[in-house]
């Protein structure tokens, strides 16, 4: 058996396997699908991939051959990341198909929350809720309203955002509260008091 250099990539529905086998005539190469083996042939260079770690769908599975490798696309029977090519695992099909759909959205969901731009969030809910109260009494849901809305920001807040929230807030005397720790840790945080208003310290 020859030995051919070759790699991977995977998607939930399917593995791409790339043989680096150069100048391969399409004439002469020859794949075989199984549902937990692949065969692969080109003269007298072969490579088998042998329990396959989970089970493919041998009739939607296809290969192109290229000037420098030969691409193997192996279409998944049940969604999910193998890993590796080759792998004992026979219960494949029943452990990954329930667990996926809930597991996938919790996933992505953390990998995404740091890429909030908290402070255009903050800005626009901010400016919603004052659209939806002008012709209202301006104390309408009191102190207690606008702290669930700040500690909502603050519970779903990486950690550089409530550092920035904490730091901005102290150094301001409640007047500022940003989110950007990349502005609010370079110094220290001007009072800026409401329009109209002036800022005293009391001793």
């Amino acid at each position: 058996m020859s030995s051919l250099r070759h790699e991977f990539y995977e998607t939930d529905e399917k593995l791409t396997i790339s043989i680096f086998d150069r100048g391969a005539d399409p004439a002469h190469v020859s794949v075989k699908f199984e549902p937990r083996q692949i065969s692969y042939e080109n003269g007298e260079k072969n490579l088998s991939f042998q329990p396959l770690t989970g089970q493919i769908d041998p009739e939607k599975c296809d290969f192109t051959v290229g000037k420098v490798k030969v691409e193997i696309r192996l279409v998944k029977l049940a969604q999910g990341r193998w890993g590796s090519i080759i792998g004992d695992a026979p219960d494949i099909l029943q452990s990954s198909t329930p667990i996926e759909p809930t597991t996938s959205p919790a996933v992505s969901e953390a990998r995404a929350k740091p890429k909030k731009n908290w402070e255009e969030l903050t800005t626009k809910i901010l400016n919603s809720d004052k659209e939806k109260t002008t012709d209202e009494d301006p104390n309408a849901g009191g102190d207690a309203a606008v702290n669930t809305f700040f500690q909502k920001i603050f519970g779903d807040a990486d950690d550089d955002a409530k550092r920035a929230m904490m730091k901005s807030f102290q150094e301001s005397g409640g007047t500022t509260l940003s989110t950007n720790w990349e502005e609010v840790g370079k110094s220290r945080v001007e009072v800026k008091p409401p329009a109209g208003s002036e800022w005293k310290k009391w001793d």
